[in-house]
């Protein structure tokens, strides 16, 4: 440890003990320099308890992390694992009164937990705090570069978080944490309800983890999107109940892209099918045009903004101005897997051989 940043750290706050809880299934990839990045963090080793709850690897998972004398493996075995499962199961094993979450697929920065700590023990109101999570190889793709900029937000309060976050065990357990049921959608959805309970969230302007998003192909982001649409309806869906507008704005606007885009699809090619007349095409025209616009608003329109707010140059808000608009396509489709699921009982699960994390260099 560097000894002149301990003391830095020490003069300014009491170290507390921290559980690190890592989420994994057929992680092999990516489980180990995990790990590591845990046990070289700059914080003293005996305040770190770091636990590894494997949703059901067929993979080394669990040989690699039992290598390991300093970490608790808790293996799970599910057919059907959800992320909160982990989570719950992780964190209920420990005592500290931090909590701080990994997905297997990151890299702990080193001078992060001091910060994290440093940052509650300052603030007693506080009930989590995130920071920078940064990709690895935003440069190997398309995909891992939205990946990049979307991770984070301004540093100060914000209203949620994601899945590398460190928690106080309070607000873990007056919230009850994470939903087991979620395939999608459990951080932000725990958030709003420790918010609800009177602890707010700061995002620190310092570097939290490292990520390998390894979104290399078109179908896994096809794939992501969907999957992201169904958990913003999820999540909606039981937070609507209590009459919170928490993710209705952007559930609404999916819809008003994506089935915009798909109705005005459907209406120009159907109108002039049944009324093949110089009317009915112009009107399917219309309806072309405006569903198209739907779509495509944040490309026509935002580009200046993005350029603004992400401090991005013309050609790179473009590119990103691209993926806001097609993105909310698939996102639709997902909404609508939710809501067909409920009608017919048949929620969208996760099926533990085929998950796993990838590496977006074999080399990484």
């Amino acid at each position: 440890m560097n000894q002149e940043h301990n003391n830095h750290h020490t003069a300014k706050e009491e170290f507390s003990s921290i559980d690190c809880v890592i989420i994994g299934i057929n992680s092999e990839k990516t489980l180990e320099r995990c790990i590591n990045s845990i046990l070289s963090s700059d914080y003293p080793r005996a305040l770190l308890h770091i636990f590894y709850a494997d949703g059901g690897s067929t993979d080394r998972s669990i040989e690699i992390a039992r290598t390991f004398t300093e970490v608790t493996v808790i293996e799970l075995n599910l057919e059907f694992p959800t992320p909160g499962i982990g989570r719950n199961a992780g964190w209920k094993a420990g005592s500290a009164p931090f909590v701080q979450f990994l997905d297997s697929d990151t890299i702990l920065d080193p001078e992060w937990l001091a910060t994290g700590v440093e940052a509650m023990n300052d603030d007693r109101e506080v009930g989590a705090v995130r920071g920078y999570r940064r990709e690895m190889h935003p440069e190997r793709s398309f995909f891992n570069w939205v990946g990049d900029l979307e991770w984070n937000v301004l540093p100060g309060e914000c209203d949620s978080f994601g899945g590398d976050v460190m928690i106080r065990r309070d607000a873990l357990e007056s919230s009850g944490g994470y939903d087991e049921e979620l395939v999608g959608g459990e951080d932000p959805e725990l958030s709003w309800r420790i918010h609800e309970a009177g602890w707010k969230f700061l995002m620190l302007d310092a570097l939290m983890t490292h990520h390998d998003l390894a979104m290399l192909k078109t179908a896994q982001y096809l794939r992501r999107s969907y999957r992201s649409g169904y958990g913003f309806a999820a999540v909606q869906s039981r937070i609507g109940a209590t009459g919170s507008s928490f993710w209705k704005t952007e559930q609404r606007r999916i819809i008003i892209k994506g089935g915009g885009f798909l109705a005005g699809i459907l209406a120009g090619i159907a109108i002039p099918a049944v009324q093949p007349n110089i009317a009915s095409i112009t009107v399917a025209a219309f309806c072309l045009a405006g569903g198209t616009v739907l779509l495509l608003g944040p490309r026509l329109f935002k580009v200046d903004k993005f350029m603004k707010e992400n401090r991005l140059n013309r050609n790179d808000a473009k590119k990103y101005a691209w993926h806001c608009s097609l993105v909310a396509l698939p996102q639709f489709f997902g909404i609508v897997r939710f809501y067909t699921g409920r009608a017919f009982n048949k929620p969208l699960k996760n099926r533990r051989n085929k998950l796993q994390t990838r590496l977006s260099t074999p080399t990484s």
